[in-house]
Order: C-alpha cells, then structure tokens, then sequence
C-alpha cells in the first residue's frame, strides 16, 4: 500500500513537473519568435494545420499579413520546413535573381508526377528549358495570335452566344463557371492541338467524363500537399485505397484522352503536316508519346482551368458593381461606333487592344482571386531572403499571390476593395509591375500564355455583357473555393441569363 502511494506521489510530481516545463518553454518560445504562424513545441505550426487546413489561404494570408517582413517561417514535422512569402522583393528574388537555387524541386515535382508527368509545369533543368523554348516559339508567332483571335470568335458565335440565348429564352439556371470551363477546354484543344472536343455544344454533355476526371485529378493531387501525416498519400498510393485510388481512375481517363490525341495526330502526319503547338513536339522523333501526353495534359491545365477561373471570379464581383459594368458597356459602344460595328460583331486584335477599362477590370479581378494563387519552389542551398529571412536547404517557398493581392503594403488601404481604376493611367491601362503582380509567374517561367489569355478573356467578357445580363444568384455570398490547383468555386457560379435590352 505505501509503495502505491509512493509510486503515485513520484506519478504526479513527475506529470506536474512536465506540465511546468511545457509551459515554460512554449512561454519562453513564444516571447522569442517572431509574428506570422503560431509555434507550439515539437509539433511546430501541425495544430494550425490541421485546424485550417479547410481555408489554407486565409490562414497562410493571415500569417504573412501578420509579419513586418510579410514572410513567415512554416515547420512541422515529418521534415517540412519553409517560407510563405508576399514580399514582392523576395518574389523577384527566388523568381529572377537567383532563379537557379530556386527550382520546383523533387517534393513538388513528386506531387504532381502522376497527373502532370514531366511537362513544362512539372519539370526543372534541361527538361524544363527545352519544353519552353519549344513552346515560346510558337507563342510569339503572328500566325498563332491570328488563329487563337479566329477560335475564340467562332467559338464565342457558334457555341457560347447560343448557350446562353437558349438559357435566357428558357429562364434555366446555368453554372457559368461550367460553362466558361467547356470554352476554355475547346479552345485550348484547337489552338494548341488542332482538335475540337466540342464540349460546348449540343445538349453541353460531350467530355463529361473528362472534366470530371481532370477536376477530381487536379484536386486530389493538390491534396497530397496537405496530408497532416505528410507520407500518407504513398501508403495510400501504394496499397490502392481512398483518395489514390479514385485519383488513380481519373488520371487514366485523363491520359486515355491525350493518347488517342496523340494517336490520331501521329496518322494525320502521314497525310499533312500542321503548324499547331503539338506538332512541334511531334516533329522531334525523340519525344516519347508519354512525353507528349504530359505535353498535352499541362497546356489542357494551363488553357482550360486559369482562364476560366479568372472569368468565374470576373463576373461574381462584376454581380455587385452595375458601375463597373456601365463603365465597360460604354468603353464598348464607343469602340464599336469608331470602327462600325453592330453589337454582336466579333472584335479584331487592335479593337481588344482599346478595351483599356475591360483589361484593368480582369486585372483587378485577377488580383484578389488568381487563377493560380500560390506556387511554391524548393531551396537548393542555404540562403537569405531580401527581407532578412533565412531558408534552410531543402526547404520550400511559396510565394503567396492570394495574400499579396490583399496587402496595403502593396496596394494601399483599399487593397480588399474591387477597384479597375488601379490600373489606369489617363484612361490608358497601365502594366503592373510583375514581381507586385505575379499572376502570370515572372521573370524566366512568365506564363507564354499571358497575352492569349488576355485576348480569349476579353472577347468572352465583351460579347457576353453586351449581349447579356448575367443574374448571379446569391451574389452577396462570397462563392466558397475548392483548393486545387487553381482557384474553382466549390458549387460554381449558377447564373439566371437575361437578355440585355438595347435602346
């Protein structure tokens, strides 16, 4: 009996001396470092993790918002260990000035291997470069500019402008994120592939299985980055179960519709030759048809989703300011009653290029909701940030776009407020400085898409609020987000179409 008790007494001296030293080091841990995610001993940042990890972008912009620096050190264990950034110095610096010690690195690049493969948003070194200079010269044609300009306005008179015609004259409930989507995905195919999926058109139900597969894919491997237990998506993987196994279906539709692509391009060559993006990389007999698969599967990704998601986002907050939409309807009229045109007239290169007030509204949007919002890179050597910040070899930084969208730092005290006169200079748009407004990336991997997404998301906006009014239901609730790799609503954008009266 004197045993127990003596055993019990040295049981609560020894529980009460490890809760005093806990709480003396959290204390003293606490005092000592500096703002931006909150520190617990031995488990790091997990419990904020795992608390936020449903709205990882409020948190992580709260974090960085939080610090003087605008950079905040991440740890938790199973060796994760990093840098959030929305200091625009440290985005030049990791994305320009010392590029080279900030690759994607092998935890990204392992991630996504399965989805995207190695193509050109999936891949460093000789691999990277040559996937770029090979895309960049089809990207600076003249040829490829005039094309994408004939795509979109076909596509936008024979496909899009029915769509929504039909929905007005049925009074139906359309998801235009859905719709926008199925655009972007037939417009992506036949510029860069010279294939037409026709997923617009008919009854909207052709590649149905595709885009489900492709957002199930794009969602589940962008989970794998927010396991709590960071091996578990390989032990998952490697016994084919829950998530992996659904993420292993869908990445086979996903590649059966790039090798029958590919397949049916390498018979058309025999016949002709064609001058589109993946002919190019047919051309060299030393790319592997998995190869080319990741070719197709990354521009699918990068023509389809961002486009659409910028859109999406564009006109949700277009809902809200009947302004803004004046301010555009009136750029447009004078546009057209310069150079002659009826509304319903597609519009040439240089009319877009006068859409000054549209462009800065895209922008604008653009800056609080980027198609992609953050993008991470690995540390190769030990370095200090510009800002002061030490990062660790084999660490990650993400450089935070979201975040940097909503810092006063950056943009001034009403830097949460939707406002296209930002961009403005005497009525004349005016380019952002690209380190302040990395959403198209910058320096060496700036996105060779930018300037035909400019032109594909300005010809959509233009002939749908000429044309239409788009009733948004629900507009004043900020849509919820899926975290993927770009920036989706969770139940899209349903919209009640209208037809624009015109005096």
């Amino acid at each position: 009996m004197e045993l127990q008790l003596f055993s019990l007494q040295y049981f609560l001296l020894f529980s009460l001396l490890s809760l005093y030293l806990y709480f003396y080091i959290y204390s003293k841990y606490k005092k000592s470092r500096k703002p931006g995610f909150k520190y617990y001993p031995l488990v790091g940042v997990l419990p904020g993790f795992i608390t936020n990890r449903h709205r990882i972008l409020e948190w992580t912009t709260e974090a960085v918002k939080a610090s003087p620096t605008h950079s905040a050190v991440f740890h938790r264990p199973g060796k994760i260990h990093g840098v959030f950034t929305a200091n625009p110095s440290n985005v030049e610096y990791i994305l320009k000035t010392n590029f080279e010690n900030y690759p994607k690195g092998e935890r990204f690049l392992s991630h996504l291997e399965d989805f995207l493969g190695q193509g050109i948003f999936n891949s460093d070194g000789e691999l990277w470069k040559v996937q770029r200079k090979t895309a960049s010269y089809e990207f600076n044609t003249k040829s490829l500019r005039n094309f994408v300009i004939e795509n979109v306005s076909s596509e936008i008179s024979a496909r899009l402008v029915p769509t929504l015609t039909k929905a007005a004259e049925t009074e139906q409930v359309l998801d235009l994120q859905d719709i926008l989507e199925r655009f972007a995905f037939d417009n992506i195919c036949k510029v860069a592939f010279n294939v037409d999926p026709g997923c617009l058109e008919g009854d909207g139900t052709a590649g149905s299985e595709f885009m489900r597969a492709f957002e199930d894919a794009a969602t589940l491997s962008a989970g794998r980055f927010r396991y709590v237990i960071a091996k578990l998506w390989k032990i998952k993987k490697f016994f084919n179960i829950g998530s992996e196994r659904k993420l292993k279906r869908s990445i086979q539709v996903v590649h059966d519709f790039a090798n029958h692509i590919i397949q049916s391009r390498m018979e058309a060559r025999i016949e002709k030759l064609d001058d589109d993006l993946l002919s190019r990389f047919i051309g060299n007999s030393e790319n592997s048809s998995e190869f080319l698969r990741d070719i197709i599967i990354s521009f699918i990704l990068a023509g389809r989703d961002t486009t659409s998601s910028a859109l999406s986002w564009f006109f949700w907050l277009l809902s809200s300011r009947p302004d803004v939409e004046r301010n555009i309807l009136k750029e447009l009229e004078t546009i057209r009653k310069q150079n002659g045109k009826n509304i319903g007239d597609t519009y040439s290169f240089d009319e877009l290029r006068e859409m000054h007030y549209l462009q800065a509204a895209i922008s604008e949007s653009m800056r609080l909701y980027p198609p992609v919002p953050i993008d991470t890179k690995n540390c190769l050597n030990d370095d200090k940030l510009p800002d002061g910040t030490f990062i660790g070899k084999g660490w990650f930084i993400t450089y935070h776009v979201y975040a940097m969208g909503r810092m006063e730092a950056i943009w001034g005290e009403n830097c949460n407020k939707f406002v296209p006169e930002r961009w403005l200079e005497n009525g004349i748009y005016r380019q952002e400085n690209q380190f302040r407004y990395p959403v198209f990336q910058a320096g060496p991997r700036i996105c060779l898409g930018k300037d035909m997404a400019y032109i594909q998301m300005k010809s959509i906006a233009a002939s749908v609020i000429e044309r239409f009014v788009m009733g948004v239901q629900d507009k004043d609730t900020c849509p919820k987000y899926v975290a993927s790799l770009t920036i989706r609503m969770k139940y899209g954008l349903p919209v009640k179409v209208k037809d624009r009266c015109v005096d």
